[in-house]
């Protein structure tokens, strides 16, 4: 049987720490060799990382091991750098001692693997990940073409998730999660509005909790039907077991949720 988070119509019995969420995604899942564990861990411990919340010590410990593979991991399988980047610089951010940060930086930027990306918002993922470590050049035009593509308010006033995903994921880049101002312009907030307008009509916590979350971001007060609904859907996953993690898994919805509530 394989570890899921299940999203049924009732609270759950007893929360989950911190530290038994961390066995549950590192161990608990799928296999290590899968490339959902990559991303399912990537989003736990970017999570994690900018929760605004007292973490233990032992909420890391699951992946001391893991930690120590990851260099040879990304050598191997370069095509997920980003996931592995990511994982190694949360990991370090929240106390696990090491410098493969670093390293791992110049080595993704020696071999220049952001320029093979075809998708801006990827492109933006690999910069705001080197640059964590690293002085790197940026594209100068980059942003703009961000900024013009969340701007154009009409695209989401129509139903369109992959692109109301990438607008709440680029406004997280533009936010540096939280570390920054991301200066969106009149037109990007009215996106949101949009995005989010037609995320609660569809009754699709996932993507609206993602929305919530870039609205705060950018320092906006979401609505309070939209976050209560967004909390209610967190408090409405409950960990359990099921044959396969598949479309029935609600473990994205229970991590943005919570990260949010």
């Amino acid at each position: 049987m394989t570890n899921v988070i299940d999203l049924k119509s009732r609270r759950q019995d007893q929360a989950i720490d911190f530290a038994s969420l961390s066995t549950l995604f590192a161990h608990g899942r799928r296999a290590k060799d899968d490339v959902f564990w990559l991303k399912e861990n990537a989003e736990w411990l970017g999570i994690l990382a900018n929760v605004d919340a007292d973490k233990p010590r032992d909420a890391i410990a699951p992946y001391e091991e893991i930690y120590q593979d990851l260099a040879a991991k990304i050598t191997f399988f370069p095509q997920y750098y980003r996931f592995f980047l990511s994982l190694c610089l949360d990991l370090e951010d929240l106390g696990l001692r090491g410098d493969q940060g670093a390293i791992l930086c110049h080595w993704v930027d020696r071999h220049q693997f952001a320029r093979a990306e075809l998708s801006d918002l990827q492109r933006a993922e690999a910069e705001r990940l080197l640059a964590r470590r690293i002085c790197v050049r940026r594209d100068p035009s980059l942003q703009d073409r961000l900024e013009n593509f969340i701007s154009r308010s009409m695209t989401f006033a129509l139903p369109n998730k992959k692109a109301a995903y990438e607008l709440a994921h680029i406004v997280f880049y533009l936010a540096d999660y939280g570390q920054q101002d991301p200066r969106l312009s009149d037109a990007a907030h009215i996106s949101l509005d949009n995005a989010g307008l037609l995320a609660f009509l569809d009754q699709d916590a996932d993507l609206l909790g993602e929305i919530c979350a870039a609205k705060r971001l950018a320092g906006e007060i979401p609505d309070k039907v939209w976050e209560s609904f967004v909390c209610q859907a967190h408090n409405d996953c409950r960990m359990g077991h099921i044959g396969m993690a598949g479309s029935a898994d609600g473990y994205h919805t229970y991590l943005v949720s919570g990260w949010l509530a």
